[in-house]
């Protein structure tokens, strides 16, 4: 892992834990998502668009084993998700910005019910220029919701919108992907920003990472 993010991860999962530190968590989770979203980020300059496409591990056991357009959209859909329909309760960005229709994706879930050959037929499908600005303005949009949160706010339970989770079917009914629900809403909202908001992050970026090192060396 990436010894300067894995350090700053370890600080806003310290710093979150206590009243008069976790404005300063909050602050230190913003900078450490501005250095995995400029890594994300350049992947636009570098990458040509078969290259997103690319699945060079598909075989393997781990995160790397996806292409980077799907790394990208997922990380993205799933901090959607939880940032607006089980902590914010308002419309997923998703939704009001048409973004289904603007990248011309076949699905409104996360995409962990896909695998090896569909992941590549998926990633190809995808419109990269609308998903670029779909992520952007997600962040953007997660970020006003983190610094507006209280500490006693962290401490709620998202249990209770877990009906509502269901309802929009943005996660798949397959076994591979259904588990997120319960995943989700058995945490508290200290426990989604520790996960979906930072360590998710880094998991995907530096597996996007070791696919990008495997098919653009230079």
């Amino acid at each position: 892992m990436n010894q300067e993010w894995s350090e700053l991860n370890k600080t806003v999962q310290t710093q979150l834990k206590k009243k008069d530190t976790y404005k300063a968590g909050i602050d230190s989770l913003l900078r450490l998502r501005d250095q995995l979203m400029e890594t994300i980020a350049s992947f636009r300059d570098e990458l040509s668009r078969e290259e997103f496409n690319a699945i060079p591990f598909i075989n393997a056991n781990g995160y790397h084993c996806k292409t980077i357009a799907y790394s990208i959209w997922h990380i993205f859909r799933i901090e959607d998700i939880v940032s607006h329909t089980l902590i914010g309760e308002d419309e997923q960005v998703f939704f009001s910005g048409n973004y289904q229709e603007r990248i011309h994706s076949p699905i409104i879930t996360t995409g962990n019910e896909l695998v090896k050959q569909q992941i590549a037929d998926f990633s190809k499908q995808l419109e990269m220029e609308e998903l670029y600005s779909y992520i952007f303005e997600v962040k953007k949009s997660t970020e006003e919701i983190l610094k507006n949160l209280s500490y006693e706010e962290l401490k709620k339970k998202v249990s209770d919108r877990k009906e509502n989770l269901q309802s929009l079917h943005v996660v798949s009914d397959d076994e591979k992907a259904v588990w997120l629900i319960d995943y989700w809403c058995d945490k508290d909202i200290r426990g989604l920003i520790q996960m979906p908001f930072s360590r998710h992050w880094i998991m995907h970026t530096e597996a996007s990472l070791r696919i990008r090192n495997k098919i653009h060396p230079n």
